[in-house]
């Protein structure tokens, strides 16, 4: 089945390029492939292996057909691609300034990720995310009882991020962060082939819990989630200090990956297209810093 997601910016739906779509769906997809994936593919060890590859100078030669294949703009980088060491160097690059601007109405909530995004406006009603009725547990999520209790008629926002993307997540609003609390687990894939079989890898995954303290929509929950390949969520914030919208929070090392963001019962109103398509259990692809909801 196609990976099928809505394109904002043109306004049409369009059928995901999967990177290494085939060893993908023969994880998943078959009864060899599963047997793989929970001896060796969902351990941190074949991360940490593939992410060495990424990191040595011979993954160089794999970034110009990369970009070629899934036709980036290089204009948008920091730096010009032959400069780039290693593969790993040019998947966390920088962008240009200019690149992301950052809806500068305080009371819009932008986007924390480049990637294709799908909402839950009241996680006490969801109708699932990819698949109606899959739903997975936000005390399962969370691994916190008191946080599971607070945001239980709260809001969420799932961003993933495909290895073709622009690989840094920001704040998506004003606000001091608090320390990041760190949930070990395994590292599934984290596409819709994977999520399809199975919601709760989400809420197994290597994770990270950063609360946002914010002036008006209370304390926001901002959580990166590792995946295959992902054995690395680095973040560059510093705790305790007072973050813009838009300003970085981290970046993930090789691989596709999602962060959550989790919003306090009532205090935001997401966009119509996220909540349409959302409906639909279809991701809205959009980029860092646009428009993603207002304030209530």
């Amino acid at each position: 089945m196609d990976v099928v997601y809505y394109d904002r910016y043109q306004k049409r739906n369009l059928v995901e390029k999967i990177y290494g779509e085939r060893s993908l769906r023969w994880a998943y997809g078959t009864v060899a492939g599963r047997v793989s994936l929970h001896v060796l593919v969902k351990r941190a060890l074949f991360s940490r292996w593939y992410g060495w590859r990424m990191d040595q100078p011979a993954s160089k030669r794999l970034i110009a057909p990369f970009i070629r294949q899934y036709a980036l703009d290089v204009s948008e980088f920091r730096m010009a691609p032959d400069q780039f060491q290693t593969f790993n160097e040019f998947f966390f690059r920088q962008l240009k300034v200019d690149a992301r601007p950052v809806n500068p109405d305080p009371k819009v909530v932008v986007f924390p990720a480049d990637g294709r995004h799908l909402c839950i406006p009241d996680l006490s009603r969801s109708q699932g995310l990819f698949v109606k009725g899959q739903n997975f547990s936000l005390g399962e999520l969370l691994q916190n009882s008191a946080l599971t209790e607070r945001y239980a008629g709260g809001s969420l926002l799932l961003s993933r991020l495909c290895p073709v993307d622009y690989h840094r997540f920001h704040f998506p609003v004003d606000g001091t962060p608090q320390g990041t609390r760190m949930i070990q687990g395994p590292l599934f894939s984290v596409n819709p082939v994977a999520l399809r079989q199975n919601i709760r890898i989400l809420a197994q995954n290597k994770r990270c819990i950063t609360e946002l303290q914010t002036p008006h929509l209370g304390t926001v929950l901002l959580l990166e989630i590792g995946a295959t390949c992902v054995g690395t969520i680095c973040q560059t914030f510093a705790a305790g200090k007072t973050a813009a919208k838009g300003d970085e929070k981290g970046y993930f090392r090789f691989g596709g990956s999602s962060t959550i963001t989790i919003f306090e019962r009532g205090r935001v109103q997401f966009d119509a297209d996220l909540l349409e398509q959302s409906s639909q259990h279809r991701e809205v692809y959009a980029r860092q810093g646009d428009h993603m909801a207002v304030a209530r």
